[in-house]
């Protein structure tokens, strides 16, 4: 457990010296979608663990219904005033430079700003399936054959301007998952996807740190709340659906194995969360993705919002991440209207990703 300010601090800021180790695959990285590698049981020790994390910085992606949007502000900027205070006042003057064409004073009102904590610079990515019947395919279609293309494509050299890394491969997909998690009702709580990611991040093949990111996946019908103020995936609920998705850091201490980042991709084919037709792909195949690159993408450059890359320059974009600031217009429905293009030469159809370099909404570095 995180005993102090300072140890809280230097979690966040000397994160990268976690080592990672080579990650086991099943069937090397060309694993089936309807493949899932291994079963884990959530522990007595897990839920205990769970309770015992003293610090989480969630950032979450608003659902498109009505007043969702301005109460996933106030969340995600509660949850970014709260980890400054624990971290300590988040460095103002490192805002970009305006570009050299430009006549001081001037700024690019979108451009993201870096605080004074880690980016992502390479790691495996594992998909964790919960509570699922039948087939990862008939649940979500295929995200881990999306992520494997994601990696090998120009689009996810985006981030080489916030991570200041050019190198191929630096992202891969690793070993997955299925967990069962009893649940009371159809709601899964925060604290309870923290037990989830104890129990696979624990496991021999998985781990911790920099090195890893774990997308936990719900199937169709399961809500999940954040605990303290009941800010939801509920599509059954429109009174407390605020999100369609988010990523988070929380720390499980040193005696433990410290730091986790992972994402909650809830069932994304939704009206609220969904893409437009025509889809690329189908609804379900091409709203799940989109979901997971906006949040892998925010994952790699503000892993510990918001001391990574984020917009702290102007009033109405402020607290925004890379795929925050290039959400796509929605229809009459509040479904995205995500444009189409080639992700290692397949067709998708995902949200574009905000460049620094071009001051706009990109696709390619």
């Amino acid at each position: 457990m995180i005993q102090s300010h300072e140890e809280i601090r230097r979690i966040a800021f000397v994160a990268a010296i976690f080592v990672a180790f080579p990650i086991r695959t099943m069937l090397g990285q060309e694993v089936e979608d309807t493949f899932v590698g291994r079963h884990l049981v959530v522990s007595e020790a897990d839920r205990k663990a769970a309770a015992s994390v003293s610090f989480s910085s969630p950032h979450v992606l608003a659902a498109h219904i009505p007043g969702a949007r301005e109460k996933a502000a106030a969340l995600n900027s509660e949850i970014n005033r709260r980890t400054i205070e624990d971290l300590g006042t988040q460095e103002e003057a490192d805002l970009a430079a305006p570009q050299a064409v430009l006549d001081k004073p001037s700024f690019y009102p979108a451009d993201l700003s870096k605080g004074t904590g880690v980016t992502l610079t390479s790691a495996v990515n594992h998909a964790v399936y919960v509570n699922y019947k039948g087939t990862i395919a008939a649940n979500w279609g295929n995200p881990e054959a999306f992520l494997r293309d994601l990696f090998k494509d120009k689009f996810i050299h985006v981030t080489d301007q916030y991570t200041d890394r050019t190198a191929a491969g630096r992202y891969s997909v690793g070993a997955n998952t299925s967990v069962n998690y009893a649940l009371y009702g159809n709601v899964l709580y925060e604290h309870e996807l923290w037990a989830i990611v104890h129990r696979v991040a624990k496991a021999a093949g998985f781990g911790s740190g920099v090195g890893h990111i774990y997308h936990i996946f719900l199937p169709k019908g399961m809500d999940t709340c954040m605990d303290e103020k009941m800010q939801c995936y509920s599509p059954d609920n429109f009174n407390s659906w605020v999100f369609c998705a988010y990523h988070d850091a929380i720390d499980f201490g040193r005696s433990d194995i410290g730091v986790v980042f992972f994402t909650v991709e809830p069932y994304e084919a939704v009206d609220g969360c969904s893409v437009t037709q025509p889809y690329a792909n189908s609804r379900l195949i091409d709203s799940t993705n989109s979901s997971l690159s906006h949040e892998t993408f925010e994952t790699i450059t503000d892993p510990l919002p918001p001391t990574g890359w984020t917009n702290i320059k102007t009033y109405p974009e402020s607290g925004n991440e890379v795929a925050d600031e290039c959400q796509p217009p929605q229809n009459q429905y509040g479904n995205f209207g995500e444009p189409m293009f080639l992700i290692n030469g397949k067709k998708y159809q995902v949200q574009l990703e905000y460049s620094n370099t071009y001051h706009a909404c990109v696709a390619r570095p």
